[in-house]
C-alpha cells in the first residue's frame, strides 16, 4: 500500500494536471512559467520526485499542447522552454526518447520555417535541436534525415535576429562534428549562404567553414566563387573572414582556381552587373570596385607571407593587372591598394623592380617609389593612362598582355 506521503503528492499530481487539461490559456500560461522557475536545472530523478513519478504525465501533455498551437502561436516560447527543462535534465534521456517518439524533431523544424513564428520561439526551438544534436551520431542523423540542413540553414538566412542567427551557427555545427554522413551536406549548406545578403550571416558562415574545413578535408571546388564573390561587401569584418578562409584554401586542390580568381578581380568588368537594377545602387559599380580593393588587399598580404606563391602570382600576370588597377581613376581605395601590393613585388623580385621601371618610365617610377601610399593622388590622366596600356613582359615570370 502507498504510504499517505505518497498519497499526498499523487494527489498533488493529478490536481496539477486536471489544471491543465481544464485551463484556460492564460492558466496554462502560469502554469508553464511557474514551472519553468521551479524546475530549470533540475535532474531527471529530482523531476520525477517533483512529479510523484510521473513527470512524463506533464511532458506529454506539454508535447500535445505544442503541436495543437505552433502554428498559430499561443505561448509558444514558454511550452518550448518548458520541454527544454525535461530535455536538459541530468539522467533524463528517457525524456528525450518520449519527445522524438511523438515527433519532436520535426515539430521543432517546422517552428524554423514558419513565417509567422516569432524569433524567440525559433531560438527556443534550435536550443531544443541542439540538446538532442549533443545526445549523440544517431540523433545528428535523424535531424539530418529529417532535411533539418536545409531548414536551418534558411532559419539562418532569413533570421532578423543575431541571437536566432547564432543559434542556428551553433547547430549547424553541431551536426557536422562527430557525423561523418552528413558532414558534407552541412559543409555545401554553408557554402551556399555566402551570396546571402546579410553581412552577419555572411560571417558566420565563414567562420564555421573554416572551423569544419580540416575535418572535411577536401575541399569542393564550388567553393570558389562564392567566396571570392564575398570580397565585394562592404563590411570589412566579412572581408577579413573570406580574406582567412581563403588563406586556409590555399594548401588545397582549390589554390589555382583562387590565385586566377583574385587576378582576375583586380580589373572588374561592368559587364558582370548588367543584371544588377541600376535604380538600387548611386553608383551600380561599386562592389566591383570594393571587390577589386580587397583582392589586391589579399595579393598584397599573400605574397608577404609566401615568396613561393608571389612567384605563382607572378606567372598569372599580376604586375599587369595591378598596374591597370592603379590607373583606374574611379576608385581610390583600390588604387591605393594596388599601388602598395605591387611596391611589395617591387621591392622583393629585381626583375619586376626593371620591368615596372621600363614600363613607367624613369620620371613616373620615381614618383611612384618616393610615396606608393599616396601615389594616387599625384597622379595625371596621362600617367594613368601610361599604367592601364603598360607592357609589362617579365621573360620568364610575367608574359605581356594579349
Amino acid at each position: 500500500m502507498a504510504s499517505s506521503k505518497e498519497e499526498l503528492e499523487i494527489s498533488r499530481l493529478m490536481s496539477f494536471l486536471q489544471e491543465w487539461d481544464n485551463g484556460t490559456k492564460a492558466v496554462r500560461h502560469r502554469m508553464l512559467n511557474d514551472f519553468i522557475n521551479t524546475n530549470k536545472g533540475k535532474t531527471g530523478p529530482e523531476l520525477e520526485l517533483q512529479f510523484a513519478q510521473g513527470a512524463s504525465l506533464f511532458l506529454t501533455r506539454l508535447t500535445a499542447w505544442l503541436r495543437l498551437t505552433y502554428m498559430v502561436g499561443t505561448c509558444v516560447t514558454e511550452q518550448l522552454q518548458a520541454i527544454g527543462v525535461f530535455l536538459s535534465a541530468t539522467s533524463g534521456h528517457r525524456y528525450l526518447i518520449e519527445v522524438l517518439e511523438v515527433g519532436g524533431v520535426l515539430t521543432f523544424l517546422e517552428i524554423l520555417k514558419l513565417k509567422q513564428s516569432r524569433e524567440d520561439n525559433k531560438e527556443e526551438a534550435l536550443k531544443l535541436l541542439q540538446i538532442i544534436a549533443n545526445a549523440g551520431r544517431k540523433y545528428k542523423e535523424l535531424i539530418c534525415e529529417s532535411y533539418g540542413v536545409r531548414n536551418v540553414a534558411e532559419c539562418l538566412a532569413n533570421a532578423k535576429s543575431e541571437k536566432t542567427q547564432e543559434q542556428a551557427q551553433i547547430l549547424l555545427e553541431l551536426l557536422a562534428q562527430g557525423n561523418p554522413m552528413y558532414q558534407l551536406q552541412v559543409y555545401k549548406g554553408l557554402i551556399a549562404l555566402l551570396p546571402c545578403t546579410s553581412p552577419k550571416v555572411q560571417q558566420l558562415a565563414l567562420q564555421t567553414l573554416m572551423t569544419l574545413q580540416t575535418a572535411v578535408k577536401i575541399v569542393h571546388p564550388c567553393i570558389v566563387e562564392p567566396l571570392l564573390n564575398v570580397l565585394k561587401t562592404i563590411h570589412y569584418e566579412v572581408q577579413y573572414e573570406g580574406i582567412e578562409f581563403i588563406k586556409l584554401l590555399l594548401k588545397s586542390n582549390v589554390r589555382k582556381a583562387l590565385l586566377e580568381g583574385l587576378v582576375a578581380r583586380l580589373n572588374p568588368s561592368v559587364d558582370n552587373e548588367q543584371n544588377r537594377p541600376k535604380i538600387l545602387d548611386e553608383e551600380p559599380t561599386l562592389p566591383l570596385f570594393v571587390q577589386q580593393t580587397a583582392a589586391a588587399k589579399a595579393i598584397g598580404l599573400l605574397i608577404q607571407e609566401s615568396a613561393e606563391i608571389a612567384e605563382e602570382l607572378l606567372q598569372l600576370r599580376v604586375v599587369h593587372h595591378l598596374m591597370i588597377a592603379m590607373g583606374n581613376m574611379n576608385h581610390a581605395d583600390s588604387q591605393r591598394q594596388a599601388s602598395l601590393t605591387l611596391e611589395h613585388l617591387v621591392r622583393t623580385f629585381p626583375v619586376v623592380e626593371e620591368n615596372v621601371r621600363k614600363a613607367m618610365g624613369e620620371t613616373l617610377f620615381e614618383l611612384y617609389m618616393t610615396d606608393p601610399g599616396s601615389f594616387y593622388l599625384k597622379m595625371d590622366s596621362i600617367q594613368a593612362a601610361v599604367l592601364v596600356g603598360n607592357k609589362i613582359n617579365i621573360p620568364g615570370i610575367e608574359e605581356g598582355p594579349e
